[in-house]
């Protein structure tokens, strides 16, 4: 269970990603019933450090802090991507995956796991801007340059800035399920989910008018998700052609129709297992997956686990 969160601090952090950290972790929400964090910030360069934009820093813990973290946090900073990390903090990165701890990089934060040598083998992400020099760095690394997160438990690597945001939530999500993630999400005025794979940017060539957008049958989708939909019938809906359907809904959501809808099923199945008792059939069909056997399926790729399975993890082992 996750309990203990230390975020761990070297010269040029950058606020912002700090601050997410600090967010999603360092603030007592006990008055709305949620978890409280055992939280700290800890420096892996001595008590006084100095931020990206200019501001000092002055930091209560040293690295002895992180040696009963659950998870290690490492902001971004400025010049992650080509400084030495002092050997103290890699050893101490390296010790907490050895003994069970989470450790998670907030977009060039995750040029320290490199150096760590917890790259090696493993996807991960990244601001697509150092995608190249990671690679470059640390060649035994899967870097995925276009996506928000990346999950390879124990270690967690986010892009930049907001996609922070989504690899915590995402932590909380899995670890105190759904419900808390999403209240938290709500109190910080942020989406309560994006799916680690989502794109991290959005390109948009040409500016539209606000009628020339697939918004409205995102909402009709997801109004529907138990109807079976093809890509032409969705084109209709939006008054274009197929293929600029698909080009203008890759270019407002970075995934596909298929891709969109299936996660958006996942996440209904989800919800509906944690706060009803509806059968897993009954499920599968108010979801669009048609019978609990596809819905199995489909949950397994997502979610590495069975309906089942998860309902049991939220509501104890009599629900199933």
């Amino acid at each position: 269970m996750l309990h203990n969160v230390a975020a761990v601090l070297v010269d040029g952090v950058n606020p912002f990603e700090l601050g997410v950290i600090c967010e999603v972790f360092g603030i007592d929400r006990s008055d709305e019933g949620l978890p409280v964090y055992d939280f700290a910030v800890a420096s892996a360069e001595g008590p006084a450090l100095r931020s990206s934009a200019g501001f000092s820093l002055r930091v209560e813990h040293g690295l002895e802090r992180l040696e009963s973290a659950d998870l290690i946090a490492v902001p971004a900073g400025s010049g992650y991507e080509s400084r030495a990390f002092p050997p103290e903090l890699l050893d101490a990165l390296r010790r907490g995956v050895e003994r069970g701890a989470r450790v998670l990089s907030v977009c060039s934060g995750v040029f320290a796991l490199g150096a760590a040598g917890l790259l090696d083998g493993r996807r991960c992400a990244v601001h697509w801007r150092h995608a190249d020099e990671l690679e470059r760095r640390y060649p035994r690394a899967v870097v995925e340059p276009d996506v928000l997160y990346v999950d390879e438990d124990p270690v967690i690597t986010s892009a930049g800035t907001a996609a922070g945001i989504d690899a915590c939530l995402h932590i909380v999500r899995k670890e105190q399920g759904p419900e808390v993630a999403n209240r938290i999400a709500r109190r910080m005025v942020v989406p309560p989910h994006r799916d680690g794979g989502q794109a991290q940017y959005i390109e948009r060539p040409l500016p539209r008018s606000e009628a020339d957008t697939v918004a409205e049958v995102l909402v009709w989708m997801e109004r529907n998700l138990d109807q079976e939909v093809t890509v032409e019938q969705l084109a209709a809906r939006a008054l274009m052609s197929p293929r600029t359907f698909a080009r203008r809904f890759q270019q407002e959501t970075g995934t596909t129709p298929y891709r969109w809808i299936l996660r958006q099923r996942v996440l209904l199945a989800q919800r509906l297992l944690e706060a009803t008792d509806e059968t897993v059939d009954a499920i599968a069909g108010r979801t669009g997956f048609g019978n609990a056997a596809a819905l199995r399926h489909q949950f397994v790729r997502a979610l590495g686990t069975t309906p089942n399975a998860y309902r049991r993890t939220f509501r104890g082992p009599e629900a199933a």
